[in-house]
């Protein structure tokens, strides 16, 4: 079983025991944290895609570390005006192992997604249909007008 899960304005790809570094959770070393933010659930049967999110899924993650990532140098410069910066960060991160994967997402939010859906395309369509129709008559009679004068 997978599941894509969205943390610090990322998303992650995850399977049970999977070790993943993140932005910075607040939570302690052992202790659980569980997300919510769950784009989609997959495993044997299928795959479950939410809007933007599923229902009722959780991804269950145990704190490994809190620690700081690799040094990041942000290097600018401007050619013969003598500038130059250096600058650089340690972005602070959360090492988590996947604990377990609940995918709870029931059969009714895709019935109530279809029915709205059938009826936003009816409404554009002829929406398209009616502007469609007034442009080709305007530029048909553009064309006899500078046809006439000329």
């Amino acid at each position: 079983m997978f599941a894509i899960v969205k943390t610090g304005g990322k998303q992650y790809r995850v399977t049970e025991g999977d070790v993943v570094k993140v932005e910075k959770l607040d939570g302690e070393v052992g202790k659980n944290i569980s997300i919510d933010e769950v784009l989609m659930v997959g495993d044997d049967k299928g795959v479950k895609t939410g809007e933007p999110l599923v229902e009722g899924a959780s991804v269950t993650f145990e704190v490994l570390e809190q620690k700081k990532d690799k040094k990041i140098v942000i290097f600018k410069k401007k050619r013969r005006q003598n500038y130059r910066r250096k600058r650089g960060h340690r972005q602070e991160i959360t090492v988590l192992r996947v604990k377990s994967i609940a995918a709870t997402a029931g059969k009714k939010a895709p019935a109530k997604k279809a029915a709205p859906a059938k009826e936003a395309p009816a409404k554009e369509a002829t929406a398209k249909k009616a502007p469609a129709k007034k442009a080709p008559a305007k530029k048909a009679a553009a064309k006899t007008e500078k046809k006439a004068t000329a």
